[in-house]
Parts: structure tokens; C-alpha cells; sequence
């Protein structure tokens, strides 16, 4: 089951709050009042909704001043902010979107407009996010989990292991394999334990469940390792920018094998072994074993 969307709506005026949280309700989001820009600032140290809809004018500290304040709070600015206002001035509706807001609405409130406009901004903040968590996350394979266990979004790298432990698996169903499901389950069940870790094995792929830290409000992101050795293999190629060869020897490099050790198990001289290493070292930047094993072992377990 997907989560709900959680609306903040921000209004001095009883009529108004009932009008819009009737109107939301029907949509099936989950609704959050204030009748102030103080109450606003209060609630937001709580909770995290999806979308705020803000009284431009309000007694006290203003839509626009609460906006401002909003928005200089690097744990909410990224919640997208549409005005409600009655007024038609232009000044005020360009000195209300300076503030960040994503967009305004005016009074009396279309309601198939607002929709409209909500759905598209709710869309532009999870793409917005998604494509931060990209550029942070990039090349691992993570798994984002809403309260109830189920699949929010995964990357790539999460979509292709998952259809290879269960070939039905599709990124539109709401549920994980079942081969991880209570896996999952069990992970996440304690919060407080950010590192917490485990191991299953589905279809004979052994696989590394972690906990990843995310700050996205109402989701997990679970790491969905494969620890074969070609998989290690593979990611030693992608993040070090090695030949195939090259992460070979480094893989056993980390695991404390010797040159001689090495070469007997990859069928090769020492001497080539020795080749092999150098070009390592020089790609990772590094003069030392234990520095490319400390290199190995951050990339195999990212």
C-alpha cells in the first residue's frame, strides 16, 4: 500500500480550512491544519508533509514571512509551498513566489484547478528528490520502503537484482519478493539500529540486506547487495574504472592474499600479478596495499 500524501494547509479562516480539508479528504490525502504562521513553524518541527498550502495573508507573521522562514530551514525548505490568496495585485503575488513558493492559487479556490496543481508539484518535489538521491547514491543498489514494507522506488542496480531473485517481479508491484519481504520486515522493524544488516539467499544468489541512512520522511532505503564474486567483481570494475583483470586481483588483494596466492588462483605469474597491481595502484590514486583495500572495501560495501 502506497502512503498516503499528506497535506499541510495553513489558513486563519474556519470556512476556509473546512472547504479545503473536505476537499483534500475526498482525494484521499491525509490533511494537517494550522490556523497561524507560528502554529506553521511549531507543527513543521514535528512532522514533514508532502505539500503546504499557505494563506498569503494571515494575521501575525504572514504566509509570506511563515514562507520565508520555511525555507531557511534546510530540514523543511524542500517542501513545496502554493499560496492561497485573495489578493490581485502583482507585486504580491511576485514578492510571494521570491519567497520560494512553487506556485499560487487565488480565491475563490477552483477546486479542479488546485488539484491540478497540487498533483503537479507533489510529482516536480518526488522527481526533484529522487534526482538528488540519484546524484548522491549513484551506482548503488537501493531499495526505498514505506511503513508497511512495500517498494516506494528502487534505483536500477535494485530493479535488475530483484527481477533476478524473483523473475515475476516487476517495479509496479507493491511488494518486494517474497524471498526478502520478511527480511525486510524484520530490518526495519528498529529504527534505532541504523546499521543493522543481514544475509538471505533466493534462487542461490546470496544476498546483504542493509539500512541506509535517507531524510526523506516515511521511507527506508534498504541496500540490496549480491555477494558473489563476480558481483564484487563487477562493482570494483564500475566505481575504480578497472579492467576486468585488474578488480580480480584487487578483490583478493582485500581479502589479504598474496601475489604468489594470488597468481595460483587466477591461473596467472606472480610477475603479471605484480603488472596488475600497479595499474590499480596507479588508477585508485593510492602507493599501498592497504590503501587499495581500504579503497576495495568502501566500494563493495557502498
Amino acid at each position: 500500500m502506497q502512503n498516503r500524501d499528506c497535506i499541510l494547509v495553513v489558513d486563519d479562516s474556519p470556512e476556509s480550512l473546512r472547504f479545503l480539508v473536505d476537499t483534500l479528504e475526498a482525494e484521499g490525502m491525509t490533511v494537517l491544519i494550522a490556523r497561524s504562521g507560528e502554529a506553521t513553524l511549531e507543527l513543521l518541527g514535528e512532522v514533514q508533509p508532502d505539500l503546504i498550502l499557505m494563506d498569503a495573508v494571515m494575521p501575525g507573521i504572514s504566509g509570506i514571512e511563515t514562507t520565508q522562514a520555511i525555507k531557511s530551514d534546510p530540514a523543511a525548505a524542500h517542501i513545496p509551498v502554493i499560496f492561497i490568496t485573495g489578493l490581485g495585485d502583482p507585486d504580491h503575488v511576485v514578492a510571494a513566489l521570491g519567497t520560494g513558493g512553487v506556485d499560487y492559487v487565488r480565491k475563490p479556490v477552483v477546486i479542479e484547478e488546485l488539484l491540478a496543481r497540487i498533483r503537479v508539484h507533489l510529482a516536480n518535489a518526488r522527481t526533484t528528490y529522487r534526482s538528488r538521491l540519484a546524484l548522491g547514491l549513484a551506482g548503488r543498489s537501493l531499495v526505498a520502503i514505506d511503513p508497511d514494507g512495500a517498494p516506494v522506488w528502487c534505483t536500477p542496480q535494485a530493479e535488475t537484482l530483484l527481477m533476478q531473485i524473483d523473475p515475476d517481479w516487476t517495479p509496479e508491484r507493491a511488494a518486494l519478493p517474497d524471498a526478502l519481504a520478511t527480511a525486510v520486515r524484520q530490518l526495519i522493524a528498529d529504527p534505532t539500529q541504523p546499521s543493522a544488516a543481514s544475509r538471505v539467499t533466493a534462487r542461490g544468489i546470496e544476498i546483504e540486506l542493509a539500512l541506509v541512512e535517507g531524510d526523506r520522511p516515511g521511507e527506508v532505503l534498504v541496500r540490496v547487495t549480491e555477494l558473489s564474486e563476480d558481483g564484487k567483481i563487477e562493482t570494483l570494475q564500475k566505481q575504480g574504472g578497472l579492467t576486468r583483470r585488474e578488480a580480480e586481483v584487487l578483490l583478493w588483494v582485500s581479502y589479504g592474499k598474496t601475489n604468489k596466492t594470488i597468481s595460483e588462483i587466477l591461473g596467472i605469474s606472480p610477475r603479471t600479478v605484480n603488472k596488475h597491481l600497479e595499474q590499480v595502484f596507479r588508477k585508485l590514486g593510492v602507493e599501498t596495499r592497504a590503501a587499495a583495500t581500504a579503497i576495495a572495501v568502501r566500494h563493495m560495501t557502498d
